[in-house]
């Protein structure tokens, strides 16, 4: 993606020291491993890539909030966000398993320094499991934002690529959510909510701004949106064609995606946007 890059552990620090200077106060943290299996194992280890990359941050910007991310899609060699067993269709991800390893990797997380753990995974009951370890951990104050509504999207496609985490096989909609289908996303956020969610997150934005306003009117928890890959790539690959101009129509993207209800927006234009708020460039 234009002016996005995988950061190795040695240069993260400085990157976080950069983004926290420009104003932003949170990153969300995903991770390459050296190495993957059926079960994720790399995820939760004292060196992994994730916990090594949270202690650099914390060193060079001790005041920068830092979410990772808990799925086990990018350390699985087949891709899937949990542990596969057989079934009658062919291989299917095991939800019950899967939790355990979960809540491993989301303490191993806060053990390395994160302020916030944010399961993607979409397993049912994940929030109370990770809610449940954390406490028993000692963990009570840490913070749960949950991908509560996430879509089966097509959007994630640049994403996939560039964290090489795309199904060996198969896709993932059997847990992930149906487009067409904003009603379940309500269910899916009154779960999360009951099992401990501190915050709740709509993913994608753009294509789902009606849900992102159902969910605000729902909770009382703060309501996140992420605006995934596939909608930051459409609007750098249409300004890079000189069709639109990126400043004013990543405004109104951001604008609209506030105006719909969320709390919190993340974005890979946060960088840029944080710079064209210092040169005078963003609209009034």
């Amino acid at each position: 993606m234009p002016g996005q890059y995988r950061w190795p552990v040695e240069a993260v620090g400085q990157e976080a020291a950069r983004v926290h200077a420009l104003g932003i106060r949170a990153v969300l943290l995903f991770g390459l491993p050296e190495w993957k299996d059926a079960c994720g194992t790399s995820s939760w280890q004292e060196d992994g890539v994730v916990q090594r990359a949270i202690a650099a941050i914390k060193l060079a910007a001790p005041d920068l909030v830092v979410i990772t991310d808990v799925c086990l899609c990018e350390y699985t060699d087949h891709g899937h966000c949990g542990v596969l067993v057989e079934a009658r269709s062919g291989m299917a991800v095991d939800n019950d398993r899967t939790l355990e390893l979960l809540a491993r990797q989301a303490v191993s997380h806060v053990q390395a320094g994160a302020d916030v753990v944010a399961p993607s995974d979409m397993m049912d009951g994940r929030v109370g499991a990770i809610r449940s370890a954390l406490d028993q951990a000692g963990m009570q104050q840490t913070l749960i934002l949950s991908y509560a509504a996430k879509y089966a999207s097509a959007f994630y496609g640049p994403f996939r690529e560039a964290a090489e985490s795309a199904p060996a096989f198969g896709d993932r909609r059997s847990y992930q959510m149906d487009a067409r289908n904003a009603r379940e996303a309500l269910r899916e956020v009154d779960e999360d909510v009951a099992e401990g969610a501190d915050m709740v997150m709509v993913k994608p934005a753009l294509g789902y701004l009606d849900v992102i306003q159902r969910v605000k009117e729902r909770v009382t928890v703060p309501v996140a949106a992420y605006n995934v890959s596939g909608e930051y790539g459409m609007v750098k690959a249409a300004a890079a064609a000189g069709m639109v101009d990126e400043v004013s129509i990543v405004c109104e993207v951001l604008t609209g995606i506030k105006r719909a209800g969320a709390d919190l927006i993340i974005t890979y234009h946060a960088p840029d946007v944080a710079c064209w708020m210092d040169t005078g460039r963003w609209p009034d």
